[in-house]
């Protein structure tokens, strides 16, 4: 089932594509069956699939042969096997990362939209490394990711019209009438049409607990941090826990910022980060959500 948050981070993209919100909606709910994450480890993860043949093919020498001895690569697509679970699969990928960090994460997709990490570059981020942790960070960075891949395939058109047939052709492939995708779209979206709007954002929420973000800290909200760093040029791996790395380049940030230096994230770092993203490009659904955050904060 996708929750109210989802269905949130959904309309925002919906509306930067130009398509019925339910359009989308039936696209993801398709692709993702639903699931938006999977408990690895004590943390929410993107759904992954690891495609050996593909690091089969970004390998040579030693490394391709440790990894075929490994089970990990194989020239034939679908040779290996992708195990049930999520966990086990982030574990595959992990091991792949021990031979080849780069090669393993162009090898998987993954989030809502199941993309190819191999398509990092024509997506336009800077690394596969920053797609991953786009990815990573929550689910309106999934869903920008998907809608990014969707504006880039130039299949935006054919979501706006509902054609379906040629939308599951270029996500999915030739092969997509075999498995009904255009089908299950269609079936999807009248579903989601005929059902209620996506509710608006409960500016009466309840407050969250901390609106400071510190060493020592784990959670969603310090992987969003993480990312926020990142696009302003302070690169940190979104892991969810604030260390020493994530301690150092907030510090590292409040110094070029002009912000008392104290390695604690506050509203007035925060307010600093989400400027400074927007600085660079289209908003990402993410940093929307911050400046709405940080707004109800100060209307609290």
């Amino acid at each position: 089932m996708i929750d109210t948050a989802t269905r949130q981070a959904i309309a925002a993209q919906a509306r930067r594509l130009g398509c019925e919100e339910a359009a989308l909606l039936a696209v993801i709910e398709v692709e993702s069956a639903g699931k938006v994450y999977a408990k690895v480890d004590g943390r929410n993860e993107p759904l992954i699939r690891f495609e050996g043949h593909y690091f089969d093919r970004r390998l040579s020498g030693s490394k391709r042969a440790k990894a075929r001895a490994a089970g990990l690569a194989n020239p034939k697509a679908g040779a290996v096997a992708n195990p049930r679970s999520q966990a086990a699969r982030w574990k595959m990928l992990n091991d792949a990362i021990e031979i080849d960090a780069k090669a393993a994460m162009e090898s998987v997709s993954l989030g809502l939209g199941q993309v190819m990490g191999a398509h990092w570059a024509w997506l336009g981020y800077a690394s596969v490394e920053a797609m991953v942790n786009v990815a990573r960070s929550g689910v309106p960075g999934q869903v920008e990711l998907m809608v990014r891949y969707i504006e880039k395939a130039g299949l935006a058109g054919a979501l706006r019209r509902r054609d379906w047939h040629a939308f599951a052709k270029g996500y999915n492939g030739p092969a997509h009438a075999k498995w009904g995708y255009h089908t299950k779209m269609a079936d999807a979206y009248r579903r989601h049409a005929r059902g209620a709007p996506t509710p608006p954002a409960d500016r009466r929420a309840a407050k969250p607990a901390a609106t400071v973000l510190k060493r020592g800290m784990l959670g969603s909200r310090i992987a969003e941090l993480q990312t926020a760093l990142t696009r302003a040029g302070h690169m940190v791996t979104a892991d969810g826990s604030f260390g020493p790395a994530t301690e150092r380049a907030v510090l590292a940030f409040q110094k070029a910022a002009g912000l008392t230096v104290d390695g604690v994230a506050g509203r007035q770092t925060l307010e600093a980060l989400a400027k400074a993203g927007g600085t660079k490009g289209p908003q990402s659904v993410w940093m929307r959500l911050l400046h709405d955050f940080l707004s109800w904060l100060r209307r609290s």
